[in-house]
């Protein structure tokens, strides 16, 4: 079976998470999924686990997520992981998905200078912040990369009655990157930023950056899974796709999610019953 993914998609096939040589007879699945699962270290933690105990490889393209759904759209991948639930279950009505599990949960932070030039540290409330930092035209870094934390990004900044895109004064400013350059780009800046929790635990630049805002419920960070429909997709290799999805939502992969820290914190919460939608 041979697949176009086009040439970001094929240079992320080539990541840490998927680097063991793979023998020619050795079966694999292709998964898009969202950064944040690769620049965390999760698939280096999750992934040779499912390999040990099933003998199937995984090849990860890590993109963002509105990116690791069209790759799906296309057939280009057996299973898409992704973080943004509406785009998730619009997915799967329109028939390119079926079953929607939930994996794992985290949250979002609102991470920021040290001098904090907003006044923000310490709150529980992000719109707030948000309207803030507008106010203040404090230099705020946004991925705008169509990924889960871009649109979650942008709901609040819809919350808190703010269109930053056409805000006057240039302190709104988008990458068009994964979560680690925008941090890096956030650090370089003296810039706020939101991150997924488990990305910001793994980033070592942190520079003058801090965790100004975590806590509201509207930070919740909810992880999906689904099978590319091979009704769409004959390609798609159901049974193996289907063997990943279950192992991730068994107890063993429940426990191998939860077992994954950082300096002792651990990153991702498994969802108790793995349930569908």
């Amino acid at each position: 079976m041979s697949r176009w993914v086009g040439p970001l998609a094929a240079a992320c096939l080539c990541l840490p998470a998927a680097a063991s040589p793979v023998a020619a007879d050795q079966p694999f699945i292709t998964v898009a999924s969202t950064t944040s699962t690769e620049e965390s270290g999760l698939f280096g933690h999750l992934l040779p686990a499912f390999t040990n105990a099933t003998g199937i490889q995984v090849h990860v393209v890590a993109v963002g997520t509105g990116q690791a759904l069209k790759i799906g759209e296309h057939g280009d991948c057996d299973v898409v992981f992704v973080h943004d639930r509406p785009a998730e279950l619009a997915f799967v009505e329109r028939g390119f998905g079926m079953e929607r599990h939930e994996v794992m949960y985290n949250d979002f932070v609102l991470v920021g200078p040290k001098n904090d030039p907003a006044h923000v540290e310490g709150g529980a409330d992000i719109v707030a912040a948000l309207r803030r930092i507008a106010a203040a035209k404090a230099p705020f870094v946004a991925r705008g990369d169509d990924s889960g934390t871009s649109k979650a990004e942008l709901r609040l900044w819809n919350a808190a009655g703010i269109d930053p895109k056409t805000s006057q004064g240039g302190w709104y400013r988008d990458t068009g990157s994964g979560m680690g350059p925008t941090l890096n780009t956030a650090a370089a800046m003296d810039g706020y930023t939101l991150s997924d929790r488990g990305t910001w635990l793994s980033f070592r630049n942190k520079q003058a950056l801090k965790i100004v805002v975590e806590g509201d419920r509207r930070l919740f960070n909810q992880y999906g899974v689904m099978l590319v429909n091979p009704a769409k997709h004959p390609e798609v290799k159901q049974d193996l796709g289907r063997k990943f999805i279950d192992w991730l939502v068994s107890p063993g992969g429940r426990k191998s999610i939860a077992n994954y820290k950082i300096n002792g914190e651990q990153l991702f919460f498994p969802d108790a019953n793995g349930g569908s939608s």
